[in-house]
């Protein structure tokens, strides 16, 4: 175990990412702060009062923007974030990003352009989407039922495993993979949203299907399950613009900054069903 005398803010640190990231860290022996409203010091993304205190004396930072940098307004949010981590002195800042989202790129040229100049490097995990959406978010309730209806066609996903993503950072974090790069992070082969359901299948014994719907119809689903209005939004425009086939290509991201190859979705489906997460 190598133990860090760093101190880390995780902001998003009891997400679906920041979990993981910081339960790495933690295993490492680095100091941990978790940047979220129920913390103390509290991190709120909509109160910029609370942004120096969390950012205070700690050396770097994971940033996970809730609930996705292709939101509105989020490329001023983080240039602002990023210049008050600039003046509290902190070293380093790793951006959690998206793959194909416009708003998400102005996000991490707006991060550049603030610690520009400055001792404060930067680093960018862009992100497919997270094959931990079957299991842990919006799609597990629907793979419980057995029916996943979505509006995604046939257009394949270079799915990627929140732990590929964690690893990533985290070796961002503690200086283990350069900075001033951009990791675009995906699983090593992509899948149809069918495909995906169809190891679902296989790893839990239980039969998933999918079906395509109208974009409608899959939000007023969601609306059943009572997913909030911002999330709902922000799968709107991953699906009804995003995914068109511009992400399909999976890339290298997860073996240049540690060296091993991506997990693959049979993996993670395998594991996901031996935790039981989708025992109805």
């Amino acid at each position: 175990m190598t133990t860090k005398s760093h101190t880390i803010l995780v902001i998003g640190g009891t997400g679906k990412t920041g979990r993981r990231v910081a339960e790495r860290l933690t295993a490492r022996g680095v100091g941990v702060r978790i940047g979220s409203r129920g913390a103390s010091p509290a991190f709120d993304w909509d109160d910029r009062a609370s942004w120096a205190p969390a950012l205070a004396g700690v050396d770097a930072a994971y940033v996970a923007f809730y609930p996705d940098l292709a939101v509105p307004g989020s490329p001023e949010l983080i240039g602002d974030l990023a210049r008050t981590a600039v003046d509290a002195g902190v070293g380093h800042l790793v951006l959690l990003s998206g793959r194909g989202e416009a708003e998400a790129l102005a996000s991490e040229a707006a991060l550049a352009t603030a610690v520009a100049g400055t001792a404060t490097a930067w680093t960018v995990v862009r992100a497919s989407w997270f094959m931990q959406n079957f299991s842990e978010a919006f799609m597990a309730d629907p793979v419980r039922a057995g029916v996943l209806a979505l509006p995604a066609g046939d257009v394949p996903e270079p799915f990627v495993d929140c732990d590929d993503i964690a690893d990533v950072a985290v070796a961002a974090l503690l200086g283990d993979a350069p900075s001033g790069e951009v990791y675009e992070v995906t699983g090593p082969r992509a899948l149809t949203f069918a495909e995906a359901a169809r190891e679902i299948s296989k790893a839990s014994g239980r039969e998933v299907r999918s079906v395509t719907v109208p974009l409608d119809a899959f939000v007023a689903e969601l609306r059943g399950f009572e997913v909030p209005e911002d999330v709902i939004a922000l799968l709107t425009y991953l699906f009804g613009e995003v995914l068109d086939g511009r992400n399909v290509k999976p890339t290298d991201g997860v073996r240049r900054a540690l060296g091993r190859d991506a997990r693959d979705f049979t993996d993670f489906a395998r594991t996901a069903a031996a935790t039981d997460a989708w025992t109805p």
